[in-house]
């Protein structure tokens, strides 16, 4: 069986983070190992509040993990502080950690911080450069390539800006742009690639993005390549979203397991 390993923060509502990470993995079939980055407690109204781990602890679980099993990708999600991006990337280096996504969760689906300035910072100088994919929102996008994103040639303005920072793919993904129809646009340095999806509607969106990032880990831990894996992970959180339980006030939880039942 493949080995995937998520580094994230913790949702006691467990409809993202490491949970929703686990939940996917498991949902392709694949070994889900992880590396906790932070504790929140938080339900689909948004965070309440929410703590750290100490960044030599993040580094202790990472070889821990790494000792044991094989590890055939990994994504990391909430990181918190520079201290935690700081010790990943070092970690990531030190054990040749294969195919890394980085979903850089810099707010939550309701708004709430997640990392910090100086976290953002090491992410684009440490962390990026070590991706094999960065996977932001439009949003994120904005904020990591300092580009306001109005329109498709704003968006692979920022494309191409991030692409700077060292990954070997961007994936943008367009679930915050108008439209019925989700567009996601995946640069590798040369060529644009756009993958189209219908919209999904309702207010099932918690935690889209981990799902989407494991998705893409889960292939390439697979053994897929991502742009073979693009259409799969956007097949799989559609319908993650169309079957959601329809649970909490908020934004609710996706059903990861919505092929078994």
């Amino acid at each position: 069986m493949q080995v995937a390993l998520t580094i994230a923060g913790s949702d006691s509502s467990a409809g993202a983070g490491i949970q929703a990470d686990l939940k996917t993995f498991a949902a392709h079939g694949v070994f889900g190992v992880s590396v906790i980055t932070a504790v929140t407690a938080q339900n689909t109204t948004g965070v309440v509040t929410g703590a750290p781990v100490p960044a030599d602890l993040v580094t202790a679980q990472i070889e821990a993990v790494a000792a044991d099993l094989a590890l055939n990708a990994a994504k990391t999600g909430m990181l918190a502080n520079a201290a935690i991006v700081e010790a990943v990337a070092a970690a990531v280096d030190a054990l040749e950690i294969p195919f890394l996504v980085v979903d850089p969760v810099i707010v939550s689906t309701s708004g709430d911080p997640l990392l910090d300035d100086e976290g953002l910072l090491a992410m684009k100088k440490e962390l990026l450069s070590r991706a094999h994919a960065v996977t932001p929102n439009m949003p994120e996008a904005e904020v990591l390539s300092g580009v306001r994103i109005a329109t498709d040639a704003d968006r692979r303005d920022a494309a191409k800006r991030i692409f700077a920072l060292g990954p070997s793919y961007v994936v943008i993904t367009g679930g915050h742009a108008a439209g019925e129809r989700i567009v996601d646009v995946v640069y590798d340095g040369e060529v644009f690639t756009e993958y189209a999806a219908a919209r999904i509607p309702g207010r099932s969106t918690h935690g889209t993005g981990c799902s989407f990032s494991a998705a893409l880990t889960a292939h390439l831990a697979l053994g897929q390549s991502l742009h073979e894996a693009m259409p799969l992970a956007q097949e799989y959180v559609a319908g993650a979203i169309r079957h959601a339980p329809g649970l909490g006030r908020g934004a609710g939880p996706l059903n990861h397991f919505w092929r078994l039942y």
